[in-house]
């Protein structure tokens, strides 16, 4: 009971030292607890979205495995017949269906031809007004599609885009595009997540979405009371056959719930890594914090253990006084926590995405997790400190403040420390020697930890080589000031390199990223300029026939090429079945883009009922050149094609593909049937590529979904998608190197309170305010830039090892982004300068002759 007593008053007497670790643990708590909540909401929110819009039973076409090659959609939209719906209306338990009508591949302009879909990759859907839209929404303003010409938008689209009753809208589909007016504003009845939706009337949709009347996207069934869905599902099987998906409500909900879920797992598993990251950084600055604590209690605890107390219940007083800090940052890292979540969906609106704060989920485990993790994490980081604590012997007590360095632990810590890199540098010289990706990423993870490790651990015995460099070019110049800066800097090598070991983590990130990011753009660029022989490209995600049309209308071209993915069922010659997808081109495909050919000719592919396959099929199937395939054409006939080429695996426009005629394609599936381009590549006449360029634009202009890009396009898009995804990134990793920057703040914090007496000795002697604050800020410099020496050290050795393994999928060129690197070694400079800020400050400030009787 004593040593919680003492415990508790050292505690409340060194707050202030302790605050900024608090504040550490608040921060890792507080992404841990903000992460968990942030995710549970969007999964509540979205759970009651699929409840609330489900049927009891649903009927739809059969999704075909594997016809998504690529990643490509095909953008054929199976359908099931009209005539299925009175026969599934007439099954026992079915108290009433109905058809429904729903595509993901219009696209909504407004009269400035602006698109008002969402900007945040959530999609737009135009579907039929009918029984389950009216379920789902309420109309608010206007009336429901009484005709043709009347269309219903969501009210949060209607607000973000500016619409009201009455505005003319063009939807642009599959089928034609057509103008219809805004008759109505519907709400949901639950959140929308951010989709735009917009409805028609069940003729005109069936229509104008599908192309024909006499088929719907899929069947709804209500089941009639006292009969179990599962029931009427077999029953409607059993009535229609096995040729379409059939699903209760519970598995709608399930597979809807899958596919959102995969993204919001990827998510939360990413910002609980750099939750991690902060945690460990923080374990740093505990570790840092309890040792100066207990360096600077040495006497103190002489005398306690002098009066009695023993070891254990030294090590006791330490960990419970860690324990406090702990519970107390944990609190506030929880309260924290929810208000991140908060700002989290507050900013998810402002990218399209729609969370009501209201519907806020905070299940009872987060807190318990938050707290649990801020306890233990705390715990773990003092009890070196505490071990330290309780090998204090009484004689101590007759010292001055301060234990002894062991030499010797020192020493084998160094030899540790580089036993670890090295094995870390092998696991990564292994890396380099693997010959696949799947092999070489365990090789990677394990050369990055072990090689982190050990530097952090080998950390104290280069702070005297790095800080004395550091000091010839950085200190010298200021004289003795900065000579006394470099020897406080040294005086306790291990706290050095424990503080810049947490600023190195952070930065060791962001150079392995900044070198696989660049890397990746400069070989992208390299492999456009080697392969791509098209002028431009042209691309949509929705892309409609018209516009196709369009873009071969413009004189100044010298040949179009169409590219679509056709799905098929391939039979190799050894009986081997696949439900793939077929790239169909035009023979020009062999001019616009350079595709390696291991065997056969890919000019050859395109001649009669011929056809290319990849390699790795062809060694998968024994396939060779001359050999005949199977292909039956989803929707379609069934065609004998010969093997004409077999192309290598990758490629620049992706993974290898199977290539066919689209002229072959033609012969074996109806007009009606075959889907709208993936890809249109274009090649402008001799001396025209401009003027064909701004014509193929001026041409796409009234269809806001497709773009036009030329190879320097091509590479800036790139380059600036992977700068905001590293941005996103860095912005991250920044909560690792705010705690990191706190461990600076609190070492120079409670440096200067230890060198209480020393610094009003060198006051007395005629040391300036000035000349002290600017030893200490050289101080902060130094270890900052020691920190960002390692950091940067160390991540450019990843990202060039990352790099050689990517080579493998295609990522040759490896590019070191120097300017960012410089960029960030002196930014380093300048987060020691901020830090050493406060504790500069406050040593100004100190009384002389009060810190000269200081004992």
């Amino acid at each position: 009971m004593t040593i919680l007593r003492t415990s508790m008053r050292n505690f409340v007497a060194h707050k202030g030292r302790m605050i900024l670790s608090a504040v550490a643990v608040m921060l890792s708590v507080a992404f841990v607890c903000g992460t968990l909540v942030f995710s549970d909401t969007m999964s509540a929110t979205f759970d009651r979205l699929f409840r609330t819009t489900a049927a009891d039973v649903s009927v739809a076409a059969k999704e075909q495995r594997g016809a998504q090659q690529n990643g490509q959609r095909t953008a054929q939209q199976q359908n099931v017949p009209a005539s299925l719906l009175d026969t599934v209306k007439n099954v026992e338990g079915v108290a009433s269906a109905h058809g429904t009508v729903s595509t993901e591949t219009a696209t909504l302009v407004d009269g400035e031809g602006r698109s008002i879909g969402p900007t945040g990759g959530a999609p737009t859907i135009v579907g039929a007004w009918g029984p389950s839209a009216r379920k789902q929404f309420d109309v608010v303003s206007g009336h429901a599609p009484r005709g043709p010409g009347d269309l219903v938008v969501d009210a949060d689209t209607a607000d973000k885009k500016h619409l009201e009753t009455g505005d003319r809208v063009k939807v642009i589909a599959v089928p034609g595009t057509f103008t219809a007016r805004i008759s109505g504003i519907a709400e949901f009845r639950t959140t929308n997540p951010g989709a735009a939706l917009a409805f028609l009337d069940a003729g005109s949709a069936q229509k104008r979405l599908l192309g024909k009347g006499d088929v719907y996207s899929s069947l709804n069934v209500t089941v009639a009371d006292g009969v179990a869905d599962r029931t009427v599902k077999k029953r409607v099987v059993a009535a229609i056959g096995d040729d379409y998906q059939v699903q209760t409500k519970g598995e709608s909900v399930e597979s809807a719930g899958e596919q959102i879920g995969s993204f919001l797992d990827f998510l939360k598993y990413v910002m609980l890594g750099f939750a991690g990251l902060s945690v460990l950084v923080g374990i740093f600055l505990i570790v840092n914090t309890f040792s100066m604590l207990v360096a600077q209690r040495t006497r103190e605890i002489g005398l306690l253990r002098a009066i009695g107390a023993d070891r254990r219940q030294m090590n006791r007083s330490v960990l419970i006084e860690a324990t406090m800090l702990g519970v107390v940052g944990s609190v506030l890292g929880v309260g924290a926590g929810i208000g991140l979540a908060v700002g989290l969906m507050e900013f998810m609106g402002t990218v399209g995405m729609k969370l009501d704060t209201s519907e806020l989920t905070v299940k009872a485990t987060t807190p318990l997790a938050g707290l649990a993790l801020g306890v233990v994490v705390t715990v773990v980081a003092a009890y070196l400190p505490a071990r330290r604590a309780s090998k204090v012997s009484p004689m101590a007590a007759l010292r001055d403040a301060g234990m002894p360095a062991d030499r010797r632990a020192g020493r084998v810590r160094a030899l540790v420390g580089l036993l670890l890199a090295a094995a870390g540098g092998a696991a990564l010289a292994a890396t380099v020697a693997a010959g696949k990706v799947s092999e070489g990423w365990g090789y990677l993870v394990a050369g990055i930890v072990l090689t982190l490790v050990g530097c952090v651990v080998v950390g104290p015995a280069l702070a005297g080589l790095v800080v004395r460099v550091l000091g010839a070019v950085v200190l010298r110049v200021f004289g003795p000031v900065g000579r006394m800066a470099e020897r406080n800097t040294l005086r306790n090598p291990r706290r050095t390199g424990a503080t810049a070991a947490a600023l190195m983590i952070g930065l060791a990130l962001v150079a392995g990223l900044s070198v696989v990011g660049s890397s990746l753009v400069a070989s992208v660029g390299d492999e456009l300029d080697r392969s791509v022989g098209a002028d431009f490209v042209v691309r949509s995600d929705k892309p409609v026939p018209e516009a196709e049309r369009a873009v071969k209308s413009v004189g100044s071209l010298k040949h179009v090429t169409d590219m679509k993915m056709v799905n098929v069922k391939l039979t190799a010659p050894d009986g081997g079945t696949e439900t793939t997808a077929l790239t169909a081109t035009d023979p020009t495909y062999t001019e616009d883009v350079r595709q390696k050919t291991l065997s056969g000719s890919l000019a050859d592919a395109y001649g009669p009922d011929a056809m290319s396959v990849r390699k790795s099929y062809a060694v998968r199937h024994g396939i060779e050149v001359g050999d005949r395939m199977t292909v039956e054409f989803l929707g379609g006939r069934t065609a004998k094609l010969r093997v004409a080429a077999v192309t290598a695996d990758d490629s620049s426009m992706g993974t290898g593909a199977t290539y066919v005629a689209l002229g072959t394609v033609e012969r074996y599936l109806d007009a009606d049937r075959l889907p709208p381009n993936v890809i249109t590549f274009a090649k402008a006449k001799d001396g025209e590529a401009d003027a064909a360029y701004a014509a193929v634009k001026r041409k796409l202009e009234q269809y806001p979904q497709y773009m036009v890009r030329n190879q320097a396009d091509y590479k800036q898009e790139l380059e600036d998608q992977i700068g905001q995804l590293l941005n996103m990134v860095y912005g991250l990793l920044g909560l690792a190197i705010v705690v990191a920057v706190l461990g600076v703040v609190n070492t120079l914090a409670l440096s200067v309170v230890e060198r209480t007496r020393e610094i009003g000795l060198l006051r007395a002697i005629g040391l300036s305010r000035r000349q002290l604050r600017r030893m200490i800020r050289l101080e902060a410099v130094v270890i900052a830039l020691f920190g960002a020496l390692l950091g940067l050290g160390l991540g450019m050795g990843w990202g060039a090892t990352a790099q050689d393994l990517l080579a493998l999928e295609g990522v040759r060129v490896l590019e070191i982004p120097w300017p960012t690197l410089v960029w960030v070694f002196c930014g380093s400079a300048f987060v020691g300068l901020v830090a050493a800020l406060v504790p500069a400050f406050r040593a100004g400030r100190m009384n002389v002759l009060a810190a000269i009787a200081t004992e």
